[in-house]
């Protein structure tokens, strides 16, 4: 059996998934595997065999995706090119971890693709979402990368076909400590902007992820390193909190190591706001800006020592790849 496995290269979250799932896919059938938007700062050991463009985005300055660069670097006309050539009816399964090119390949060439991926949660009527749905946001999310059918992943399964996240191995086997300081990573956000909030709290060390730095340096008390995996998994590990975006990953780690946790969800980004709403359901608290106002709410939660989450997220891979076989390749 020959599966083609894509996934969105765009962030960390779908290659750390993939590097747990793949082994087992490979107990079970051939794998070829595409990424697209290559901005991810994962080492990837597995051999890819394709490469695309897709439809990735750029991270911005203020709270958002930087609208016009993420325009200005899509090629549209690479993108249907990639769609209509990609081989998709040469493989007994097409899975897309929110991947474009493949599912829309599958879309076009009328085969069968199965959605794994946690952005597919947004679209079961059982995951909780907030009041006032952005519709616009909806419908990309529904048509970035449809699928014929769906598993997902959630903080919680709310509904069928959902898992609980995939814990990377090198987080299962830390040994937590609490050394006392603060894990930020806010990529939507400038070096200039954290430091000018976070060092208005001069008691508390900030170790802060920067995708606008290639240098580490120090300012007041707050630490900026570029971003690397060893040395953010080694930030969870000694952490008391963690500060970030919400998106799926990063807070179902911190969760899952009992780290304080807090959120702030990137602008005009329909999935983190969903996320944002359920991690609020858990306990999680949710600022909306990195702006003057948020900083009362961030020193309260730098006052609450007790405030973590603790959920011991099991180790779900092998099921969800035994479901996977069972359920969907009948449709070869």
């Amino acid at each position: 059996m020959k599966i083609l496995y894509g996934i969105q290269g765009t962030g960390n979250g779908h290659l750390s998934r993939a590097i747990e799932l793949i082994p087992h896919l490979k107990e079970e059938a051939e794998v070829d595997i595409l990424i697209s938007g290559l901005h991810h700062d994962l080492e990837f050991k597995h051999s890819i065999k394709y490469k695309k463009q897709g439809l990735g985005f750029f991270f911005g300055k203020s709270g958002g995706v930087d609208i016009w660069k993420t325009i200005r670097k899509f090629n549209v006309y690479r993108f249907i090119r990639d769609i209509k050539s990609l081989p998709v009816e040469e493989y007994d399964l097409v899975i897309s971890d929110f991947e474009p090119v493949t599912a829309w390949a599958c879309k076009l060439k009328k085969v069968f693709c199965l959605g794994l991926s946690h952005q597919s949660a947004m679209l079961n009527s059982r995951t909780p979402l907030p009041g006032n749905i952005d519709a616009f946001g909806f419908k990309i999310l529904k048509y970035y990368a449809p699928c014929s059918q769906n598993l997902s992943f959630h903080f919680k399964e709310y509904g069928h076909n959902m898992f609980t996240p995939i814990i990377r191995r090198e987080i299962r086997k830390l040994e937590v400590q609490n050394k006392g300081f603060y894990v930020v990573y806010l990529p939507a956000y400038s070096d200039e902007k954290i430091t000018s909030v976070l060092s208005q709290f001069s008691s508390t060390k900030w170790l802060v992820f920067s995708k606008h730095s290639k240098q580490a340096y120090q300012k007041n008390n707050v630490s900026i390193r570029p971003v690397n995996s060893e040395e953010f998994i080694e930030g969870l590990k000694d952490c008391e909190g963690v500060l970030c975006g919400a998106g799926f990953e990063t807070p179902a780690e911190t969760m899952h190591l009992g780290k304080k946790l807090a959120v702030i969800p990137m602008k005009n980004q329909f999935e983190q706001v969903c996320n944002a709403h359920a991690l609020e359901e858990l306990g999680v608290p949710v600022f909306y800006d990195l702006e003057e106002y948020s900083i009362e709410l961030i020193g309260h939660w730098l006052k609450q020592k007790e405030k973590s989450i603790h959920i011991n997220y099991p180790d779900n891979a092998r099921n969800v790849i035994k479901d996977l076989i069972n359920n969907f390749t009948v449709k070869i």
